[in-house]
């Protein structure tokens, strides 16, 4: 044997009496997964399916106020046809059988679902004294129209142009651009006092005075407009609650231009196999989970409005129940360094529309919501027990007051027999001696309360009670005037 080939024989008997070499310390993920190996095959489907249905529940909690507002057009559309000239009124007040979140029964509701990809530019002449606000179909703010709006409630002609939109802009119109191709229009109209309570008239013949027509189509091609009678009917406008909620999404983010929707949000929808343009063919495993996250998102946000927030942001008073929707945010869901995503969707779930003069500390021009799902004593409100609520005198309002009830699942009207679960200043209402008001709730009416100061609830359901401030006044802001809180009597 040669010196070389003995020398490699003994570095191969050390080398193999030769423990393995270890690694003496390894990184902090090194260490947290798998000791720095790949995860088994069913560990990692299991959290791909997880991370899967987790993205499907933000998306149902950002895409929220889109498919809530597709949810009000199919449902209009659905029984009063399609088109730019067909505004359906409800003319005889809207009432529980319309199912959509938390309506105002107290004034003359007109909307409109308009597509500017169909028509091009519209215009839109409003009426004077016209509460109302345009938006896109993720509900942000186009324009507010009414006294808050550019008319300062003298009417004018509005012109809404659609994303792409790069032409001139003609003179003698407030010209907006909006970010979606779908155009919501939401008129309000105040009534009138009558001699037995409010009288609609006055404010269905001023919302009939709404025309909307394509800029650049002759007078003699522009359709006539129709006014349906939207009242007594019944008409589910609500957003879905099954998997059609991720079709009629997809068949939105498809019409729609890509710069719509941000582009977090287009990578948010896009992991769950949304994408512009491309088909949508989800698994049978994901489309069981898109089918859990559709159930269980709506939970969440119940749990939000539930629970309450930490910081309290949503209380308006220091000793009294009542909330504001918007937790002293903007009218675009915006606090001070962040878009509060949580109250947006909590919003959403039970309402519509949000715009500025909602929000805004406008004097004797806006409007105020506070409402209330707990009573004096800090418990949830049920349909089964009876309650009171006292309005001291002179509430602050210089157009009107209202007190609702409303589902706390959806802000549907509270449907009991008695159809219209709304009381506003302009009914015949039974007043104390120093011009207060005591309104009385439950299944049936208690005997101490009057006809007219009676709204009657579902037993066994929980509700909400929501006081509407039109024209608020300065002793709202500094709350030298608060309602009440809901007093739970036997």
């Amino acid at each position: 044997m040669t010196a070389k080939s003995l020398f490699a024989a003994i570095v191969s008997i050390l080398l193999m009496s030769s423990p393995p070499v270890t690694a003496q310390e390894a990184p902090p993920l090194v260490k947290q997964i798998n000791n720095g190996n790949w995860l088994p095959t069913n560990e990692a489907e299991a959290l791909r399916d997880e991370l899967y249905y987790q993205r499907a529940i933000h998306a149902y909690m950002t895409m929220l106020p889109a498919l809530n507002t597709i949810g009000i057009r199919d449902g209009s559309e659905a029984i009063f046809g399609k088109g730019y000239n067909i505004l359906p009124i409800w003319k005889d007040r809207m009432d529980s059988r319309t199912w959509v979140p938390t309506p105002n029964a107290d004034v003359i509701y007109s909307m409109s679902y308009l597509d500017l990809k169909e028509t091009g530019p519209l215009v839109v002449a409003a009426p004077h004294s016209v509460i109302g606000m345009f938006t896109d179909f993720f509900q942000r703010t186009i324009t507010d129209v009414g006294l808050i709006g550019p008319d300062r409630a003298r009417g004018g002609l509005y012109l809404l142009l659609p994303p792409d939109y790069d032409g001139k802009i003609p003179q003698g119109y407030f010209a907006f651009k909006s970010k979606t191709y779908n155009v919501f229009l939401f008129f309000r109209t105040i009534m009138a006092k009558g001699e037995n309570g409010p009288d609609p008239k006055p404010a269905v013949a001023l919302a009939e005075h709404t025309r909307v027509y394509p800029l650049w189509t002759p007078e003699k091609d522009v359709k006539p407009m129709e006014f349906p009678n939207a009242s007594g009917k019944r008409i589910n406008m609500m957003y879905p609650v099954d998997n059609s909620f991720w079709t009629k999404l997809k068949a939105f983010i498809d019409y729609e231009p890509v710069s719509a929707t941000d582009p977090e949000l287009r990578g948010v929808l896009a992991s769950i196999g949304i994408i512009k343009g491309q088909p949508f063919n989800p698994t049978a495993k994901q489309k069981e989970l898109l089918n859990k996250a559709v159930e269980t998102a709506p939970k969440m946000i119940l749990a939000l409005r539930q629970l309450g927030r930490p910081d309290d942001r949503q209380l308006y008073y220091r000793d009294r129940q009542y909330q504001n929707t918007w937790a002293a945010g903007t009218s675009e869901w915006m606090q001070d360094s962040y878009l509060d995503v949580n109250q947006r969707a909590s919003y959403f779930q039970i309402a519509f529309s949000s715009a500025s003069a909602m929000v805004m500390r406008t004097l004797g021009a806006g409007s105020k919501y506070p409402f209330t799902f707990r009573d004096a004593k800090g418990e949830f409100l049920n349909g089964s027990n009876s309650y009171k609520l006292h309005l001291p005198p002179n509430p602050p309002a210089a157009l009107f007051w209202a007190v609702t009830a409303y589902n706390i699942t959806d802000g549907t009207m509270v449907e009991a027999p008695q159809l219209l679960p709304s009381i506003n200043g302009f009914n015949k209402v039974a007043t104390n001696s120093d011009g207060s008001v005591d309104l009385w709730f439950g299944p049936n009416r208690p005997a101490a309360a009057p006809d007219s100061n009676f709204i009657q609830t579902v037993g066994g359901r929980n509700f909400l009670v929501a006081l509407r401030l039109y024209g608020t006044g300065v002793e709202f802001f500094d709350q030298t005037w608060k309602p009440d809180d809901v007093v739970k009597v036997d």
